[in-house]
């Protein structure tokens, strides 16, 4: 009876796996940790200048890392169920939704003012 190809090589390198050295943990990252978000003041106004007409809602008044500011934005376009972009300090999001977004931002526990 023919034995199995699996069996076969657990039989040829059983020997070489068992003087194997075992693999060291990695060590944990030391380097300094991120600071949290903290809250921020935002003004959401309506904008339609240089868009065909269209309305935009922006959000300005964003002091932090990009990265943050990205993170925010895709949180807000995903409660919003909108489209947007991130960038300069500044979160766009179409269409004119800024009384949900003044209301997602203050639940968020940040000041948030709806302008124009």
């Amino acid at each position: 009876m023919p034995q199995d190809w699996k069996d076969l090589l657990k039989g040829a390198f059983a020997e070489e796996l068992a003087t194997l050295p075992a693999e060291p943990d990695p060590e944990p990252a030391t380097g300094p940790a991120k600071p949290a978000f903290r809250k921020q003041r935002f003004i959401v106004t309506i904008d339609r200048r240089r868009r065909a007409g269209k309305q935009v809602t922006l959000v300005t008044g964003f002091d932090g890392d990009e990265e943050d500011l990205a993170a925010l934005g895709k949180q807000l376009k995903t409660k919003l169920g909108v489209g947007g972009s991130t960038g300069e300090g500044e979160i766009l999001l179409q269409g004119d939704v800024r009384d949900k977004v003044v209301a997602l931002l203050t639940e968020l526990g940040h000041s948030a003012k709806r302008g124009n």
